[in-house]
């Protein structure tokens, strides 16, 4: 768990810093504004690489702590299933060359568990690695839909009509742009 506090601190102090230097690039108000009406894709995926950087450089703040709580919970995972994984194949294993152990299970529960907590421990790398690609993907549509101005006007409407005339009814979908 050091190692994953670690790598966290590193994250954000990297996180912070990266901000620091591009804002010290920019020379003008110009410039500065320029920079926020435009966010480029490519940068964004690029910072994701750390994860959230993408996030922040497209000011959809919100999203951060999301991408770090299924990181963290899915690292947890990782890692609970992995020890009951060695713990029960190591069980197994010892028993196979005559040690003995105080674990109330047969040999072929053992077996059982130490699969079901390996398919976790792999599922759990899974959800990992689709946090990690999502966080990715997220920040470089962010960053393409930047510039996209939503109308305030922007109308859904769906309702029920009875056909005038006869005995159906049916849906009525009005949008209006």
């Amino acid at each position: 768990m050091n190692i994953l506090k670690e790598i966290i601190t590193t994250i954000f102090i990297l996180l912070f810093t990266t901000n620091n230097i591009y804002a010290q690039n920019i020379s003008s108000d110009y410039k500065l504004r320029d920079m926020e009406k435009h966010k480029s894709p490519k940068k964004a995926a690029i910072l994701s690489i750390i994860p959230g950087a993408g996030q922040f450089y497209t000011q959809k703040y919100w999203k951060i702590p999301i991408i770090y709580s299924a990181l963290i919970t899915s690292a947890y995972y990782i890692n609970d299933n992995n020890d009951q994984y060695k713990m029960y194949k190591n069980t197994y294993l010892n028993r196979m060359n005559g040690q003995d152990d105080d674990i109330d299970y047969t040999n072929n529960e053992l077996i059982i568990l130490k699969d079901h907590y390996k398919r976790n421990r792999e599922i759990s790398v899974m959800l990992f690695s689709l946090t990690y690609l999502l966080n990715i993907i997220d920040a470089s549509v962010n960053a393409h839909l930047f510039e996209y101005e939503v109308n305030e006007n922007l109308l859904i409407q769906i309702r029920p009509v009875k056909m005038i005339d006869s005995y159906h009814t049916g849906i009525a979908l009005n949008i209006r742009l």
